[in-house]
This record gives C-alpha cells, structure tokens and sequence, in this order.
C-alpha cells in the first residue's frame, strides 16, 4: 500500500476502535476496565493516520518546489518521460480487503458466548477464591451466580446456611437433561473466558430453553458434580422460584479471581 492508503487503513481501524468503545459493543470483547485503553488505542491510530497524510503532503509540496520549471526533467530529454513519475506503480487492490474485518466490527455485533460454549469448556472454578466477605443481613442475600459458586464449593455453605439466595444466570442443559445457569467469567478478554456453573435442583421451571437468561431464589444444598470436561466443581441450588429476565448489559462476569 502507498502511504495514502496506509492512512485510509488507519483511519478506519481507529474509528472503528472509538465505535466500539464509545457503545456497550467492547464488553462483547474486553473486559469492561479496558475500555479506556481501548479509546486511547483508537486516538492514537486516528493520529497517526493524521500525520501520515500531513507529511506525505509536505513531502509532494517540497518535490515538486525542485523543479526546474523548464519542461524537462533533470537527466531526462524534452519529451522523455523517464523521471520519477514515470516509477510510480499501481498498488495491488486486493490489498483494501484489509479493510472488510473493520467493515464487520462496526456492522456486525458477535453474540456473547453462549451455552454451547459453555458446556464445551470446563469450569473455572478449579481454585480455591482469596476469601468470602460477610454477606449483608436480610431475609433474601442477591449473589453473583459466581460468588455462590465459590462458597457452596469452597466454603462448604458456611456463609450461606439459611439464607435464601437469589442469582441470575444464562440457562444450559447438560447431556443427561440437568439445568444449569452459568456466567462466563473474564480475566482479559472474550478469548480467555471460562464458564462457571451451578446446577439447577428444586422447584426448576418444567420447560428450559438454552441461552435464556433466568433469575432463581432458593437455598444452599450440598449437592455437587464434577465438570466432565477438567473434572472441576459444580456445586447446585435448590431453586423455591424462577422467572425469566432479560440478558445483562455485560453478558460477562470479572469478579472471579480464582
């Protein structure tokens, strides 16, 4: 590409940066804390596609300020036109097919990872979390389906003996028709997340449909299985109520610190 190009390409790739960071469309990527890294990368492409241009700019204004102004070329005949012009080449145009994956961020939002995702990968609760903070007082604890998974495994329902419970999380079924709920939880970006899952006992909904978002109360039990995937901990909850919610604005999960 000539460096006009090279801009162009810049240009695009930091716009598309700033878009996506600018909408909810970077939590489909990134963990949230990112997103101020994300807009200074797109800043910094859109400047430099800024001062490629400018100094290709200046760079033709000082060429053609060399000319002789007499109808030929240094070290070239009238009428033969064998200078510098004469080397410019056309640039392969299959080059700018680098541009269709910036077309595809901006146009196309990827769905977050889902069920199918989720049951193909193992648990990530495989360490023992730094520790559980006391849990508020009332009737009814509001969890992170990842906080409950931690002390039902970890702290063997200590912090959570007789107290109803109140998580929400993305619906899965196992192959043997268990229920899960599972949040995927984020150490960077969408590339390294993980699943972490509870099962689903009780009062479960008759009819559950992969990839919807499901709110439950219930109660702590002891009842567990093993992730047949890494053989990791799934602890369960014995569900009293469930309804259907809409999915999260961050479909992912960043408090796990396992």
């Amino acid at each position: 590409m000539n460096r006009q190009a090279q801009a162009a390409v810049l240009l695009l790739t930091g716009g598309a940066i700033l878009h996506t960071g600018l909408t909810d469309l970077y939590l489909r990527y990134v963990k949230a804390g990112l997103r101020p890294l994300l807009l200074a990368a797109g800043v910094v492409l859109i400047a430099t596609a800024v001062a490629t241009v400018w100094y290709d700019y200046r760079g033709v204004r000082a060429e053609s300020g060399t000319g002789t102004g007499t109808g030929s070329v240094a070290g070239t005949e009238p009428g033969n036109e064998t200078g510098a012009g004469a080397h410019t080449h056309r640039e392969p145009r299959v080059a700018w097919l680098l541009v269709l994956p910036l077309l595809a961020l901006v146009l196309v939002a990827p769905p977050a990872l889902g069920s199918y995702s989720a049951m193909r990968t193992g648990t990530a609760l495989q360490e023992q979390p730094w520790g559980f903070e006391d849990l508020p007082p009332g009737d009814t604890v509001r969890l992170s389906l990842v906080d409950y998974a931690g002390r039902a495994a970890y702290d063997h329902g200590r912090s959570l003996e007789d107290r109803r419970i109140r998580t929400a999380g993305l619906v899965a079924v196992g192959d043997d028709g268990t229920p899960y709920l599972v949040r995927m939880a984020l150490s960077c970006c969408a590339a390294d997340a993980q699943p972490v899952k509870i099962g689903l006992t009780g009062r479960t909904p008759p009819v559950l449909r992969p990839d919807t978002w499901l709110e439950v109360t219930g109660t702590y039990t002891a009842k567990r299985t093993r992730d047949p995937v890494n053989d990791g901990i799934i602890p369960f909850l014995a569900v009293t109520e469930a309804k259907p919610v809409s999915a999260p604005r961050d479909p992912y999960d960043e408090s796990w610190n396992g």
